[in-house]
């Protein structure tokens, strides 16, 4: 018997290489090695479902234990790899236990950032990125009144929602003069900036965070914001960015760059090591500069990228090729972005901010390469297709509510080769 397949991070994108292996004839054995004590769940109803009480913890785990038993595939939780030998092909867990591979994935995502303020790690601070986190925030949104959440991001506006509906009094605070300015344009932010005020949610903007205090009890009661002003809370949550856990590659000696470098297939520098997931840095077709490497924090991201690593083991390569999409929920808001867009592209709005259902078009060069779709599902869909497209528009056809997108599908497949 081979050493097999040995996957490092029991994550989604770990689970979608172990299936995606088996589902392209691999039959070889495989091991999943992950931190957790918990088999893999899906992490993105943390932040939303979970929450907001829609889902429960049990109804996250993405496979039932027998599937683990049908398809061969071994999971060792609770267990941490703390060094990866190339050269011997093995790796050493915590215990002192070493492990063999033919082929290896990593697959071990990423950690939120500390807050590097004094007081970031006081009792009743909260990070969200695990189901323990989650569950922990639902535990002390039974009891608290007043929370401050720090970043307005996708996962700290996501937790601000999810505590407001609860009746929780919420401050956000972020630094920029935008929320989500990492991620969305200026109008996208603006209807979420409206959005969040009209359901009562305080935003401090354009503000660092000097420090956080503790009460009495030694549990954080007050942040300190660098203006002078104190906020006065009963728990704290941080949303304020992940950064890759990519230290196991780069103690192996494997190229990083805030992130695992791979190409699109998923592989690095060492023919018999692939990476997915949050963990990973590769090209995107779809990217300003397709040769630039980028890290996808999403789900698509991590199974499409994961799936492409899998036909690598399975000896048929196929690189990755789908176009980028994400979501964020809050309140009964949904946005869906589809592709990737730049500050310079030209912005052209379909529908209005007013009425909550509208899509924001991105052109560059006339061609759609990004829409951000609010509470329009088939916009979004259509967007995706539009892009994987490379479909020329004009701003009026695009901005004018009677003119049917799907004419430019067919204008596309109606033109000569």
């Amino acid at each position: 018997m081979t050493a097999g397949l040995l996957i490092i991070g029991a994550s989604y994108a770990g689970m979608q290489l172990a299936d995606a292996a088996r589902a392209k004839g691999y039959s070889g054995p495989i091991t999943i090695v992950g931190e957790e004590a918990r088999p893999p769940y899906q992490r993105p109803p943390l932040s939303k479902g979970l929450l907001l009480g829609k889902q429960t913890a049990e109804g996250l785990t993405i496979r039932a234990p027998a599937y683990f038993e049908e398809q061969g595939i071994a999971l060792r939780l609770d267990s941490r790899v703390t060094c990866l030998d190339r050269q011997a092909r093995r790796v050493r867990l915590a215990s002192g236990e070493e492990l063999a591979y033919e082929w290896l994935a990593l697959t071990t995502g990423a950690r939120c950032r500390p807050l590097p303020v004094p007081g970031g790690e006081l009792p009743g601070v909260h990070s969200l990125r695990s189901l323990d986190d989650a569950l922990a925030i639902e535990r002390m949104a039974a009891t608290a009144r007043r929370v401050c959440v720090i970043g307005g991001g996708f996962i700290g506006l996501e937790t601000a929602s999810a505590l407001r509906t609860q009746g929780l009094e919420v401050h956000v605070i972020e630094a920029s003069a935008q929320l989500m300015g990492r991620v969305v344009p200026p109008e996208v932010a603006a209807y979420f900036t409206e959005l969040h005020t009209q359901r009562g949610v305080v935003l401090h903007m354009q503000v660092g965070v000097q420090a956080l205090k503790a009460g009495a009890d030694g549990r954080v009661a007050q942040v300190l914001l660098a203006d002078g002003r104190a906020l006065d809370c009963d728990a704290v949550v941080l949303g304020i960015g992940v950064q890759a856990n990519d230290e196991l590659a780069r103690a192996a000696g494997l190229a990083c760059d805030q992130g695992v470098l791979v190409d699109a297939c998923g592989r690095t520098a060492d023919e018999r090591i692939l990476a997915a997931g949050d963990c990973a840095c590769f090209p995107n077709p779809f990217g300003i500069d397709p040769q630039q490497s980028l890290r996808l924090e999403s789900i698509q991201a991590a199974n499409d990228l994961a799936r492409a690593a899998a036909s690598v083991i399975a000896g048929r390569p196929e690189p990755y090729k789908a176009v980028p999409w994400f979501w964020s929920d809050q309140y009964d808001s949904k946005l869906q972005i589809a592709g990737l867009g730049h500050s310079g592209d030209q912005r052209v709005l379909r529908g209005s901010l007013e009425s909550g259902k509208f899509s924001l078009f991105l052109l560059r060069e006339g061609r759609v390469v990004c829409v951000h779709s609010v509470s329009r599902p088939a916009e979004h869909l259509l967007a995706r297709k539009l892009i994987e497209a490379r479909v020329q528009a004009l701003p009026e056809q695009l901005a004018d509510p009677d003119f049917v997108l799907k004419n430019l599908l067919t204008a596309v497949a109606a033109a000569p080769a």
